[in-house]
């Protein structure tokens, strides 16, 4: 395990550690870096287990965003759903926790530590917490800097990562795939549509390299583009598309076989 005591928050030059989309794709505080590593941390797995009510959701209908938990809070959380125990919420286990997790180290100089640590701030206020982790970079990678000189960068062993615990309020706990695929799919938020962000991630963590793919990730963009996919084939076929068309394409068919919908709506309606 490589996670490390929360130092007080850094008066210099610091590293931040990137593993989603917008940290991926350079925007908000990442366009203040002078130097960007793709690269990985241990001891951690990535999850869309965090709810999102300011960026891909609302508070009414908040959507999913990735966070990363430690190895031993996530065997912690699968306890319940062992082969051992009886539960039915989740159908499908979640799978166990990769060895490493890819992204991009940002290293944010001296004169904009005071925007940077700002506008984290205001993402902590959503659930989200500073830990520091050891980055090892990739071993095809170099420090590119702004005027694209490159030099061979060692570990880094205090960098600065943003992570939902699982004790804050949007921490979601384990979530079934299809669930959370079904809620990306028709979330949008004051940043865009969720499934913006799931897409930007895997097309992100893609153009990292071959190794940097993420089961997690590229499993929920299958589920998500299927669903879309079926919006589509339904829309076609006259019923319109996503629940209202599941909706009404299941009506026709109970129509279809003569048999009475009245007891599953009321059953819906619980």
């Amino acid at each position: 395990m490589t996670q490390k005591p929360t130092p007080p928050p850094p008066s210099d030059d610091f590293w931040l550690f990137g593993y989603g989309s917008q940290k991926l794709t350079e925007t908000g505080p990442y366009q203040k870096k002078d130097r960007r590593i793709p690269g990985y941390i241990t001891g951690y797995v990535r999850r869309f287990w965090q709810a999102s009510e300011d960026h891909r959701g609302t508070p009414l209908a908040p959507g999913r965003v990735v966070t990363l938990i430690t190895h031993a809070d996530y065997r912690h959380l699968l306890l319940p759903f062992s082969p051992t125990t009886t539960n039915t919420t989740i159908t499908t286990l979640p799978s166990p926790p990769p060895e490493i997790v890819w992204g991009a180290a940002y290293h944010i100089p001296a004169p904009y530590v005071r925007t940077v640590q700002a506008y984290l701030d205001i993402r902590e206020i959503n659930g989200y917490s500073i830990q520091y982790t050891t980055f090892y970079p990739s071993s095809s990678s170099s420090s590119f800097s702004s005027d694209d000189a490159s030099t061979t960068v060692p570990p880094i062993p205090d960098c600065m990562v943003y992570i939902g615990l699982p004790e804050n309020p949007q921490f979601l706990g384990v979530q079934e795939a299809g669930d959370v695929a079904g809620v990306i799919a028709k979330s949008k938020g004051p940043s865009g549509e969720n499934v913006e962000y799931l897409f930007m991630l895997e097309r992100s963590l893609r153009e990292l390299g071959e190794r940097a793919g993420d089961e997690h990730v590229e499993d929920l963009a299958r589920r998500v583009r299927e669903m879309k996919e079926r919006d589509r084939a339904e829309e076609g076929a006259g019923y319109g598309g996503g629940v209202v068309g599941e909706a009404i394409g299941g009506e026709v068919e109970r129509v279809k076989s003569g048999s009475t919908s009245h007891e599953q709506e009321e059953t819906e309606k619980c």
